[in-house]
């Protein structure tokens, strides 16, 4: 199985589509391999100054400690306690977290060894190898291993409440198939989205799947903004829990963190959507629902 990189410098690094593919080996995504950490730390763009939110060891670190606690437990269960403590570990605005050689680099030169535990098929019937998809290394947002998970926590959050983070996550089928929306942006929907699986309106993945699309195609007739509006969102919260990142202790690992203390969403905005949503969810078409359970 891949292994921990013998190379971790101190601190993060950017690493392009095109660098990385000289990386990305046959042996790697069927978990036979290991990084050439050295050699691919040469070619890799290290982020200039000293900020402590960008020191390796800090996600390193989590890695180690979630590999550990999820040891003996599907690869699938990690999502949810990861992703809100690598969004608190690294306190990034939007436009950083948009930079797709971050996330590159997180893959192949901190923790390749966690993408290949996480992703590693099961072996195939033929006898061979399993494999992880290069997507998760390389690929969008909603696919690379570690952005989909920043971004998974940053948009289902409720101001400092990572609790419908953890909700969305636990569910393959939302984190998938959400982060894909636009109209996941809008916070809202997003906390909607969770209230339904909360209350047990919707609980399986075929069920996620039927009404995410129906609420993403009546976004095409109804702007939710204006259905249900959302507060406007104080930067300065932001830029004060990024600056505290100097000085915070790691990230709880039995609790969970906070984040940044902008105003939470509008209860009446998010409950207006819960009806709404509910009401397209009866009419979705669900795979493997009778007649009779739609109604």
């Amino acid at each position: 199985m891949t292994s921990r990189p013998e190379h971790l410098p101190e601190r993060l690094a950017l690493l392009s589509d095109v660098q990385a593919a000289e990386y990305i080996s046959t042996g790697l995504l069927e978990g036979r391999d290991d990084v050439p950490s050295i050699a691919l730390n040469k070619v890799a763009e290290p982020l200039p100054g000293d900020d402590a939110r960008l020191q390796l060891h800090r996600v390193r670190d989590l890695i180690d400690h979630v590999l550990d606690r999820f040891r003996d437990e599907r690869p699938t269960a990690a999502d949810a306690w990861l992703a809100p403590r690598l969004h608190e570990t690294l306190r990034l605005t939007r436009r950083e977290a948009a930079e797709k050689r971050l996330w590159t680099y997180l893959a192949l030169g901190v923790a390749p060894d966690y993408v290949v535990w996480r992703h590693l098929s099961e072996p195939r019937a033929d006898g061979s190898h399993g494999r992880v998809a290069r997507d998760r290394f390389v690929g969008p947002h909603y696919k690379q291993t570690f952005a989909r998970l920043w971004w998974a926590a940053e948009l289902f959050r409720d101001g400092p409440d990572y609790r419908p983070v953890v909700v969305a996550c636990a569910n393959q089928d939302m984190l998938n198939s959400a982060l894909r929306l636009d109209v996941i942006d809008h916070r809202p929907t997003a906390l909607a989205l969770v209230r339904l699986m909360e209350r047990g309106v919707v609980r399986t993945g075929r069920e996620v799947n039927g009404l995410t699309p129906a609420v993403n195609a009546a976004a095409a007739t109804l702007m939710y903004d204006v259905l249900a509006p959302d507060v406007e969102r104080d930067g300065q919260a932001l830029r004060d829990w990024i600056e505290g990142a100097e000085s915070s202790l790691p990230t709880p690992r039995n609790n969970l963190p906070e984040g940044p203390e902008e105003e939470r969403a509008p209860e009446e905005a998010v409950e207006r959507l819960v009806g709404h949503f509910e009401e397209l969810f009866a009419d979705a078409q669900v795979r493997g629902r009778t007649p009779v359970e739609s109604e």
